[in-house]
């Protein structure tokens, strides 16, 4: 039913015979916070000639497609700080060190819209920003959809809505849906689902 093929649910793969592999010279550290750090890498490039590569660490996320018998999905709206409006976007969040992603996303469902699933199966992961980023993204759907009260973390302000399947789709074509995790995830599914 759903999108698994190859794609690893859990942990990141290094493939150390990567035909453009770069190799890690030096390492300066520049900022460590709460969900990410930073620090730059001096590198040595294939061709033997070296290079910077500023990076960012995080830990990595979660994201739910949660969809109903009549194929209806469960979003948040937010307010996100970065971009100054309100987002909609399916329930998500950041992984804790060493957490389980499927344990990480049940529990992320549960706080931000009191659904609990009978199914919940892998769409597989996204790398949002592979180019500086660390951050690995990993899709879950889930089905059989039990709600209770919802238990959002302090601090945690949002609107659930369910909204036609249909409808989200016909909004991350229009470019009105811009989270990558949402678009990922409802794309995913309209594929596998034949929605």
């Amino acid at each position: 039913m759903g999108i698994t093929g190859s794609v690893e649910e859990n942990g990141r793969k290094s493939d150390q015979n990567a035909e453009f592999q770069e190799e890690r010279l030096a390492r300066e550290e520049i900022f460590r916070g709460k969900i990410f750090s930073v620090h730059r890498d001096r590198v040595r490039l294939p061709d033997g000639s070296e290079s910077i590569r500023e990076v960012v660490e995080h830990g990595g996320g979660v994201a739910v497609l949660a969809l109903d018998d009549e194929n209806n999905l469960y979003t948040v709206t937010q307010y996100r700080y970065v971009f100054g409006r309100d987002l909609t976007e399916l329930p998500a969040g950041k992984l804790d060190p060493g957490e389980d992603p499927r344990a990480a996303g049940l529990r992320e469902l549960r706080e931000e819209t009191g659904i609990v699933p009978e199914k919940f199966e892998f769409l597989g992961k996204i790398l949002p920003s592979p180019g500086c980023y660390t951050e690995i993204l990993y899709l879950y759907l889930a089905r059989g959809l039990r709600v209770e009260r919802q238990r959002l973390d302090p601090g945690e302000f949002l609107r659930v809505e369910k909204i036609p399947f249909d409808e989200m789709f016909r909004r991350c074509m229009a470019g009105e849906i811009e989270d990558a995790k949402t678009v990922v995830a409802i794309f995913k599914a309209k594929l596998s689902l034949d929605l």
